[in-house]
């Protein structure tokens, strides 16, 4: 090796040099988060190129995002000069796309095809299920999407799923994908799927077209592989073929971040990498050169408990342990917020970090809404990744649009917006129709809607679906003028059945709305309970014991979704802090890091909580949150969050209990966790609560004398809820009386 080949590999690690070097066998280079993965490839890249003399044109090298990909592209650049850029570099879609150009006459195809988008794909199956006659609601086009998507990834065509369909509901699904790949034949059109399935089958199909890709990329590396589905994995054995005259295939990869199975991803391709070329060379990649050893025996002790992982690997650092994890209970989401937002201020007063380089990582998107209130009440400057503001998302300002309708039956913006959400057979040309009837008559569109009677051209059905709406909002405004918003939001909620809908759907992005939907309505009830305490001002001043009204919700959510009441980030120091969720921030890294929501239910989510394999994924995607932190990593949770208004008990996450109780110093002396599925107690306000099973919560009545254990004897005085949530407000004789949940309170019948 010459001394410039020599002078490429300085500064690596033993095993980085290893991987760089490698050379005649496939490779699997298992990278640890934060061991310079990115460092490898580009160094073996350009070890390629300068030691062994391959021609860049004849390295191809596959991404996930472009963002990596031109990354990729610039060390390489930095490393051996403007000659790397013959290289293929880009990602699966892109790569796949140049091939598809190039070979599209084989297929039988323009070259100038069409490429349909997420969006593009769902209006087409709207028009199927529309043509089929069938209800939008059990049958909505984004289920149908993600079918079909799911198919596609595992390599089914519409044939196959037909002669697999064995009930009513699988051969309604393989009718629409083949009605759906017919429409896409005709409107010479691919989807996203189609790019990588269909290049697979042209290199299956045609031996030569396979033999001369083959022939021209002589090294195939693939970065993130345990990200791969099926499609892929098929797409890159054609690529590589077998045999002597099999390209150099190199993967890099680690399985305990495998978190995107929701995708259709398949952790096996990265674990079972060995058994599919059993020639291959495993290099594993275990110091970190990002985090703090303290933060490192976290991770490290976390994922050890799942069982498919494939190669085990343990990271290690030489920066030193670092300051302990600092953990924190809050009573609810909101101390639970108020303390990250101390955290936050002190860790930036202290020049210990700045805004900019501090993450707050939840698990569901509902759950920013809680942080973004208390940053924007106290000027933190904040920006949310990977999803919209919660005031912003559009089922919450859906239902926000009805409950302005409450209040303002003139208000056109809103009336237009929700007179067919949900659907209710108000098309666009009865829109049309109110919208011309609107402007002869010089009133409003929503005072229109009322007039519908008025417009010819509205159908019976449209006028049916807009009478339907106009009860809706008089039935709702009228509740309005005595009841707090909470129950006019319910109303809302139960009239339009737009919760029903959400719930009913077989698209798992749904069941994030459904949340979200909780969680304006929890908000609601909060503003309700400030009110009666007189944190916040009801809309009529004159009045010092006005109650909470709709009017006066609607402003306070207006004043905290107010995009100028948060800091302009060009004009703050050290930029803004960062909100997403887990599955957004894989890949990046923040000096200060803050995993919230650490709630058995929550985190892990309830739906992974029966489901090994799940929640395996779940453990990854806590590895993947730890293991972001550079120097300062916080845990915290809640005792208790709202649902509806309600508040409900959370157990602590089983991940802290994975978690070595050395490694955290829990705030306000709050115990570190336990496992309450085994102790049957989780510590909440400080101090440990028994979670009562449902045959042992006393049976009350209004009236009953009860005796508890720290406040003593009482009187019930009003009940609400069951179940679970059921709860009983008492009368101690020392002020007001209390609100306890029985499940958790210590009390008895007298």
């Amino acid at each position: 090796m010459n001394d410039a080949s020599q002078a490429l590999l300085a500064g690596l690690n033993e095993p980085q040099r290893q991987a760089a070097e490698h050379a005649g066998s496939p490779l699997l280079i298992v990278a640890g988060a934060g061991s310079g993965k990115t460092r490898v490839l580009t160094h073996r890249i350009a070890h390629l190129l300068s030691a062994r003399g391959v021609h860049p044109g004849e390295i191809l090298a596959i991404t996930f995002t472009n963002k990596a990909a031109a990354e990729m592209r610039e060390r390489v650049d930095a490393l051996v000069g403007p000659r790397s850029r013959a290289m293929w570099v880009s990602t699966f879609h892109s790569a796949c796309l140049r091939i598809l150009r190039r070979e599209a006459h084989r297929l039988g195809w323009k070259s100038n095809f069409t490429i349909y988008d997420t969006d593009d794909a769902r209006r087409l199956l709207t028009q199927i299920v529309k043509e089929l006659g069938l209800d939008s609601k059990k049958n909505s086009p984004r289920w149908f999407a993600a079918e079909i998507s799911r198919f596609k990834n595992e390599l089914i065509g519409p044939e196959q799923a037909a002669d697999a369909a064995d009930d009513a509901k699988s051969r309604l699904i393989a009718d629409v994908y083949s009605q759906y790949t017919e429409r896409l034949r005709l409107a010479a059109a691919v989807d996203f799927d189609d790019i990588i399935g269909t290049t697979g089958h042209l290199l299956r199909t045609f031996p030569e077209v396979a033999e001369s890709y083959r022939l021209r990329f002589r090294h195939v590396m693939v970065d993130e592989y345990q990200d791969t589905n099926h499609a892929q994995y098929v797409l890159i054995r054609e690529l590589v073929g077998t045999g002597d005259n099999a390209a150099e295939l190199c993967v890099v990869g680690d399985a305990d971040q495998s978190i995107y199975a929701f995708r259709g991803a398949t952790i096996r391709n990265i674990v079972e990498f060995e058994r599919d070329y059993p020639d291959a060379k495993t290099i594993l990649l275990e110091q970190n050169y990002r985090s703090t050893q303290t933060i490192l025996d976290a991770a490290n002790n976390v994922i050890r408990n799942n069982s498919e992982r494939g190669r085990e690997k343990k990271l290690w650092s030489d920066v030193g342990d670092g300051p302990r994890i600092l953990g924190h209970t809050g009573d609810n989401e909101h101390d639970e917020a108020a303390w990250v937002a101390n955290r936050v201020d002190a860790l930036v007063d202290e020049s210990q970090t700045s805004f900019g380089d501090v993450a707050i990582f939840y698990r569901t998107n509902a759950q920013s809404r809680a942080f973004e209130e208390v940053f924007v009440r106290r000027g933190i400057p904040y920006k949310v990744v990977g999803g919209v503001r919660f005031y912003e998302r559009k089922e919450v300002r859906d239902m926000l649009a009805y409950l302005k309708l409450t209040v303002n039956g003139d208000d056109t913006v809103s009336a237009m917006r929700v007179v067919n959400v949900p659907k209710r057979g108000v098309g666009d040309r009865a829109v049309a129709e109110i919208e011309a009837l609107a402007a002869r008559e010089r009133i409003s569109f929503a005072a229109a809607l009322h007039r519908a009677d008025e417009a010819p051209g509205v159908s019976s059905r449209a006028r049916g679906g807009i009478k339907q709406f106009c009860e809706i909002i008089d039935a709702a405004t009228e509740l309005a003028l005595t009841a707090p918003p909470e129950e006019v939001l319910d109303k809302l909620i139960a009239d339009t059945g737009y919760l029903e809908g959400l719930e009913q759907s077989t698209d798992p992005r749904d069941e994030g709305r459904v949340e979200n939907l909780q969680e304006l309505v929890a908000v609601s009830h909060e503003f309700t309970e400030q009110v009666v305490r007189g944190e916040v001002d009801a809309a009529d001043d004159d009045e010092p014991d006005a109650a909470a009204d709709v009017a006066s919700f609607l402003e306070h959510v207006a004043l905290v979704s107010d995009a100028d009441s948060i800091p302009d980030p060009e004009s703050e120091e050290g930029g803004q802090v960062t909100l997403m969720t887990l599955h957004t921030a894989k890949g990046l890294e923040f000096d200060t890091v803050f995993l919230t929501g650490m709630d058995d239910g929550l985190f892990p989510h309830e739906r992974s909580m029966s489901k090994p394999t799940e929640l395996e994924e779940e453990r990854r995607l806590a590895y993947v949150g730890l293991t972001r932190a550079r120097k300062h990593l916080h845990l915290t949770r809640a005792g208790t969050r709202n649902i509806f208004g309600q508040p409900e008990f959370y157990a602590a996450s089983r991940f802290l209990s994975e978690i070595p109780s050395g490694l955290i110093e829990w705030s306000e002396s709050a115990p570190p966790p336990s496992r309450v599925v085994k102790t049957g107690k989780t510590p909440s306000f400080g101090q440990p609560i028994t979670m009562r099973n449902p045959a042992d919560v006393p049976s009350l009545e209004v009236g009953d004398r009860i005796t508890h254990d720290k406040w003593g004897l009482g009187r019930v005085v009003e009940l609400k809820g069951s179940g679970p949530r059921a709860q009983a407000r008492i009368d101690f004789g020392d002020g007001e009386p209390k609100w306890v949940i029985l499940r958790l309170a210590p009390v008895s019948k007298l």
